[in-house]
């Protein structure tokens, strides 16, 4: 498959899978379907449709259940991609925020892509699992503000993608670091950080 195709089928791949509801279907199995007891996460809490919003709202085991989930769209949607090939996987790994951002079948309102965007890591940059994950532990620590945390850890992904690139660094399991790698992180990475100030601006109020 050309480089086109896989960059076609790839995006399609990934925003479909970033689709899946995660924090939607998390929240029905809490309340067991109860139509009388039914929360919705977009009007609850943060009104963030993620996992910190959900363990505010439904409590911690449902949240961490979100993030999990997240998790594993963005892992999955990255490996599928890569079976693609390179190009594939960059693309996938990029659609999948975009499609937990902004998912048509909710009417575009999504959340903030943190969780899918770092489980798209695993398969399509593989050495920033740990590194980010230290770097982003320790600005919590610090800060005492995961919000904070979490801007800081996009910017970090986006500068470490450029050196990846720029020294050609082992990619371990992932696709070659090259053009794609940097597109992939300024493309997703600037995905969260709108999310973010949407959130923001349209919640200044609220928490995460």
């Amino acid at each position: 498959m050309t480089d086109l195709g896989q960059v076609l089928v790839g995006i399609v791949v990934g925003y479909l899978i970033g689709t899946f509801p995660s924090a939607d279907l998390v929240t029905r199995l809490a309340t067991r379907g109860d139509v009388a007891g039914a929360v919705d996460l977009r009007a609850a809490g943060s009104g963030n449709p993620g996992g910190l919003n959900a363990a505010r709202v439904l409590g911690k085991k449902w949240g961490l259940l979100v993030i999990v989930l997240d998790v594993l769209k963005g892992a999955l949607a990255g490996f599928l991609g890569l079976l693609l090939g390179d190009a594939g996987a960059y693309a996938a790994g990029t659609a999948v925020i975009a499609g937990h951002c902004w998912p048509v079948w909710t009417g575009f309102r999504g959340g903030k892509g943190v969780a899918s965007a770092g489980g798209s890591f695993f398969a399509v940059f593989p050495p920033l699992v740990p590194i980010n994950g230290v770097f982003t532990a320790t600005v919590v620590v610090v800060t005492r503000n995961s919000r904070v945390a979490m801007r800081a850890a996009v910017v970090f992904w986006i500068a470490a993608a450029a050196v990846w690139w720029a020294a050609d660094l082992p990619m371990w399991w992932g696709p070659q670091p090259g053009p794609g790698l940097m597109l992939y992180a300024a493309l997703g990475g600037g995905m969260v950080l709108v999310r973010f100030l949407v959130a923001d601006r349209d919640n200044p109020m609220r928490g995460q």
